[in-house]
């Protein structure tokens, strides 16, 4: 997976549109967790730094269904950004067209220029050629540091790359790429993933690509009732996928087969509503006292039984909460696996936003190897799937 580095673009007296990931949280103006904004700092830094006359951002935010909405205007991150950067950061009121023409024109007021919302187009995720086009005439060289939309097949992430004189992945994207594409091809052996959340369905494939690469697979979540009552094991009202039953039988005969360390919770904390509160009772999963009660997170012996399995772990990859986290009377087991993940001695690598808020709550964020930007893109790159934004960067 060597793609070309921005390192090796020729930079000096360029335009360079970067793709960015800043689909942050925004609620009324105000930007709930900068992350991703701070994660696209090294990238500007560089290409400022080599000589770029102007970078050019452009990035998608929420679901505005095509149309403008100005609760989902990018103009708050220019401001932040242009607060992180310490020089201010010009915004174009559209991402095509004579307002961003306007914007970026030479000399431009500012040396970093964010454009408005892509997804105020409808033309972005269908990847219009025409759209596409009008993107790749605002610079002369393309970037794309948004590992986030890499699975996407949009104008910004995919079509207009084609039509550029010469793209690279940007100093964001190579870090995701190095470290998961490391951990699926040459990963530090014991490889140990935890796979957790709501739905087999949703981690299916995940699983499937994972079997014959990793030493052992942790499965914890609401996604484990499905394998449960693939055995016969009393579940409640616990959230159960009834017509993925047969593959988590398929799953778990394959990993027997193999001799995969496959672990499956051993207890489990219930309740009969998902709220603060609520009344909770820790069982074993064979206990039939769940009555109509749901699982709602691992119990304390699953927590140790899931440290003892990373104790010797060289590589791990974690994807997914192991209960109903936002609720602290169900984040015990989550917070425990993110305190277990973060005394590894080797490499961690953690995607998705549950995951992530598990670590930056259990105040480990900082012994994490990698912590991914792209939860569904980290997701498909591991279920062994191409991304569309990936592929068609140039290789090294």
């Amino acid at each position: 997976m060597k793609k070309r580095s921005v390192r090796d673009l020729p930079i000096a007296g360029r335009r360079v549109f970067v793709r960015v990931d800043f689909n942050v949280p925004l609620k009324d103006g105000v930007i709930g967790d900068d992350t991703r904004i701070r994660a696209s700092l090294p990238t500007i830094k560089f290409l400022l730094d080599a000589g770029a006359t102007c970078v050019v951002l452009a990035s998608h935010l929420g679901r505005p269904k095509g149309k403008p909405n100005p609760g989902m205007s990018l103009q708050p991150i220019a401001a932040r950004l242009g607060e992180l950067l310490g020089e201010p950061v010009g915004f174009a009121s559209d991402c095509i067209g004579p307002e961003a023409e306007r914007a970026i024109a030479s000399p431009p007021p500012s040396r970093v220029v964010l454009l408005e919302n892509l997804r105020f187009h409808p033309e972005e995720e269908k990847n219009d050629p025409a759209f596409a086009a009008a993107l790749a005439t605002l610079a002369d060289l393309y970037v794309n540091d948004a590992f986030g939309a890499a699975h996407r097949a949009h104008a910004s992430v995919e079509g207009m790359v084609r039509l550029m004189p010469d793209a690279a992945a940007g100093l964001l994207m190579e870090k995701e790429l190095q470290y998961l594409g490391g951990a699926l091809t040459t990963p530090v052996r014991p490889f140990v993933a935890i796979l957790g959340g709501a739905k087999v369905s949703d981690k299916i494939e995940v699983i499937e690509n994972l079997i014959p690469r990793v030493d052992r697979l942790i499965i914890g979540g609401a996604m484990a009732y499905t394998f449960f009552k693939a055995t016969g094991k009393p579940v409640g009202r616990s959230l159960v996928e009834d017509d993925k039953i047969a593959a988590a039988d398929d799953v778990m005969s394959r990993a027997a087969k193999r001799g995969l360390e496959l672990l499956l919770p051993l207890d489990h904390v219930v309740a009969d509503k998902i709220e603060a509160g609520a009344s909770t009772e820790t069982l074993d999963v064979n206990d039939s006292a769940i009555g109509s009660r749901m699982g709602l997170d691992i119990g304390p012996q699953t927590s140790a039984l899931y440290a003892s399995a990373l104790r010797d772990a060289k590589t791990v990859v974690w994807n997914g909460p192991m209960g109903v986290f936002e609720i602290d009377a169900f984040a015990a087991g989550t917070i425990a696996v993110a305190k277990a993940v973060a005394q590894v001695d080797g490499t961690t690598i953690i995607g998705g936003g549950d995951s992530i808020a598990a670590v930056v709550k259990a105040g480990v964020a900082d012994r994490i190897t990698h912590i991914s930007t792209g939860g569904g893109a980290s997701l498909e790159f591991i279920g062994g799937r191409t991304l569309p934004g990936v592929e068609v960067l140039p290789d090294a």
